[in-house]
């Protein structure tokens, strides 16, 4: 389990310095199946194929979660950061008004899976890293 890897991409992320191409790149290389990034808590949560896991805690947003889940408050937050219109910390801003409390990447399933508070989701796919 590459640790380092982990805690890099956290923080690159945190300070705008790598995209969520190149984020999902470095973990399939390093050999990570998923990760569940907890917007309220401030931490996100690496997995591997064995089971094993590991926490990496991040200053936490100054964004409350909106009470309400918007599908389309997120999937246009979506579209802007694959637009490069914004960068990761107001992606997660705008994500949080629209009720996203948290999200699921898995780096296998190809997929990022946004929910709300009462288990309301978003699905966006993504397409496979270049080789």
């Amino acid at each position: 389990m590459d640790i380092a890897v982990m805690e890099e991409c956290s923080r690159a992320s945190h300070e705008e310095r790598i995209t969520f191409g190149e984020v999902v790149g470095r973990l399939i290389d390093a050999g990570v199946e998923r990760y569940h990034a907890d917007l309220v808590r401030g931490e996100t949560t690496y997995f591997m194929p064995d089971g094993q896991s590991h926490r990496v805690t991040d200053k936490t947003a100054e964004t409350r979660p909106a009470p309400a889940f918007s599908a389309d408050g997120v999937l246009a937050a979506v579209r802007a950061i694959q637009a490069g219109k914004i960068k990761y910390l107001a992606f997660c801003r705008q994500i949080m008004e629209a009720g996203c409390v948290g999200y699921l990447v898995s780096m296998q399933g190809q997929r990022a899976v946004y929910y709300g508070r009462s288990g309301e989701t978003y699905v966006e796919p993504f397409p496979a890293p270049a080789a």
